[in-house]
């Protein structure tokens, strides 16, 4: 399946942030009040659309891709362009995150050229980390999820230019 990214829209916010997913991945789920930062021109929010024209999910590259515990730990450096993701509901595990993924490599590598893209995915989403890890990102480390805080446990994975994907 082939995507193509494109500055997000006011309409394409609004139906994202409505978006709820299936236990246990409702921590992805939209929220009504993330409009106004989805349409921030300074986290370039970006809609994915597919081949018929559908939205399929967002991009987002930079800050808003952070963490906030990993910024807090000082693990966010200008080394990499952070960027996050998200894939609508029903499309979810259905074998098309790879190409989904892919288009948003080729966008920010025409775009933004970094020296090295960067992601944090929470460590129960295996099968995210394995669509990442099939597009080329490398484990860095893991942070947070400590039992005390109740806190989740994140993965930070690297992807540099020269890195072939597993497929």
């Amino acid at each position: 399946m082939r995507f193509a990214l494109s500055p997000i829209t006011e309409p394409e916010a609004r139906e994202i942030s409505r978006w709820r997913y299936e236990e246990p991945y409702s921590m992805y789920d939209g929220e009504p009040s993330s409009v106004p930062s989805l349409l921030d021109e300074r986290f370039a929010y970006h809609s994915v659309r597919d081949e018929r024209g559908e939205l399929a999910g967002y991009f987002c590259f930079g800050e808003d891709a952070q963490v906030p515990e990993g910024r807090r730990l000082g693990l966010y450096d200008e080394t990499a362009l952070d960027l996050g993701l998200g894939m609508r509901p029903g499309l979810t595990g259905r074998g098309i995150g790879l190409s989904f993924v892919e288009a948003g490599l080729r966008f920010a590598a025409e775009r933004y050229a970094p020296a090295a893209l960067r992601l944090t995915v929470a460590v129960f989403n295996e099968r995210a980390i394995r669509v990442y890890t099939n597009a080329g990102f490398e484990s860095m480390t893991t942070f947070g999820g400590s039992m005390v805080s109740g806190g989740r446990e994140w993965l930070l994975m690297l992807r540099r230019p020269d890195q072939k994907p597993k497929k």
